[in-house]
């Protein structure tokens, strides 16, 4: 049997189990169907394991394709054709658009797979196994990433032999914790010092209009934070000024006020994208959408509330859109303030969020899909908007984007990604709101 009649036969096996996990997700959950409790319980028992070990069989499959991409990627370096500083890249891009993940959670992704592969063979066989968990596993990672092979290794036969498939995770990460310190205290120490320089503020959407302002701070500041906005909430709810605001939102309130220096929390900034009929702002039990751009659509009647509450700056944008099919196809550029009408434009078409498929990243360049240099035009129909990894890895020898529909009549903007495997993924901008 050749290779290929080999990796043809190991595909047709996992075509067949997924075909069976499907017949199994479509059996029907009626009580009355005759499946004994003491079964059904050991199905969910089975499909974790399975879980698990299907996990170890993507990750074997990762680390395969990873060196081979290296391997031919070093060819191309020998002849010239590939800078030495790209050695490796876009190898968990084509990971992350195969498992249809942003490259972020394929990059790291990749990473567990290589390090129980290279280091940690004892943790991999408790995964593959399904005697752990994914997540287990990848603390077991996460845990002993500071530490040389030798220790690594050590340290995975410990884990291995502590138990922790019987532990909850939360004693299983003391459990790798304790035993990566026993390994290395200074470098465990330092890891700790290293991480105090990543901190961080973050934001993401959450549901039902609202976000999530995430900080990653050293210990003794996080503590600081939340406790001088829990004493100065307490302070206002002991003396009656809490203008019938709950503990929690005094908190939430005190933060925005003193971050922005604001005097009240709602008077922030804003500028909204109204892709409905201007009524829509005064009329708030009508149909409408608009768009705070980077978080999202908002009702109709929340984006009238979000104007009408604010002190702070606020503008709106008429956005024109194709009779027939609703998509974006034009703009007011007479906003104050604005610079880039253009580009701004395309930022609203593609919600600020990086348009490569599965990404969704905050988008930091506007780019062409087709080249400057090979003639493409500056022009709506050829620019997206990408994070700054996307945009980098394009240049990359072997990829390719592709211009199939420029979006200004009855489609949708859309674009097609090729890879070095020849695998095409394709980016569809969304409807506007």
């Amino acid at each position: 049997m050749s290779s290929d009649d080999g990796g043809d036969a190991v595909s047709g096996e996992l075509t067949a189990l997924l075909t069976r996990l499907a017949e199994l997700a479509d059996q029907p959950t009626d009580p009355s169907c005759g499946v004994p409790d003491a079964a059904r319980i050991d199905r969910i028992a089975l499909l974790e394991q399975t879980r698990a070990a299907l996990a170890a069989a993507q990750h074997t499959e990762m680390v395969a394709f990873a060196r081979a991409h290296v391997e031919a990627q070093a060819g191309l370096v020998a002849a010239h054709e590939l800078d030495p500083r790209d050695l490796g890249k876009g190898i968990a891009d084509q990971i992350a658009l195969a498992c249809h993940v942003s490259p972020t959670v394929g990059s790291r992704r990749l990473g567990v797979a290589q390090a129980l592969a290279d280091d940690l063979p004892c943790t991999r066989a408790l995964l593959a196994a399904g005697r752990v968990s994914e997540r287990v596993a990848e603390l077991v990672v996460s845990w002993t990433s500071h530490l040389d092979p030798e220790l690594r290794r050590l340290v995975d036969k410990q884990v291995a032999d502590s138990g922790i498939e019987t532990q909850s995770r939360f004693a299983a990460e003391a459990t790798i914790k304790r035993l990566a310190y026993e390994a290395d205290p200074a470098g465990f120490t330092q890891r700790g010092r290293t991480a105090r320089t990543q901190r961080r503020v973050t934001l993401r959407p959450a549901p039902d209009t609202m976000s999530v302002l995430s900080g990653l701070l050293p210990v003794e500041q996080g503590v600081a934070c939340i406790t001088a906005l829990r004493r100065h909430a307490d302070t206002l709810i002991a003396g009656g000024d809490a203008d019938g605001r709950t503990r929690d939102q005094i908190v939430a309130d005190t933060l925005v006020e003193r971050v922005t220096g604001q005097t009240f929390a709602e008077d922030v900034n804003v500028e909204v994208g109204i892709v409905l009929p201007l009524d829509a702002l005064t009329d708030t039990d009508g149909p409408g959408i608009g768009e705070v751009v980077g978080y999202g659509p908002l009702p109709g009647g929340i984006v009238a509330d979000l104007l009408n509450s604010t002190q702070g700056r606020k503008w709106w944008r008429r956005l024109f859109t194709h009779p027939r099919s609703g998509r974006l196809v034009g703009g007011d550029p007479q906003r104050r303030l604005f610079d880039g009408f253009l580009a701004g434009l395309i930022h609203y078409r593609d919600h600020g969020r990086c348009r490569d498929p599965y990404c969704g990243a905050p988008a930091r360049h506007t780019d062409h899909i087709r080249g400057r240099t090979a003639g493409g035009p500056t022009s709506l129909g050829n620019g997206r908007r990408t994070c700054v990894r996307g945009n980098q890895v394009k240049e990359l020898p072997g990829w390719s984007t592709d211009l199939l529909d420029d979006g200004l009549g009855d489609h949708p903007h859309e674009v097609r990604t090729t890879t070095p495997t020849g695998h095409t993924y394709t980016s569809r901008a969304d409807d506007p709101p």
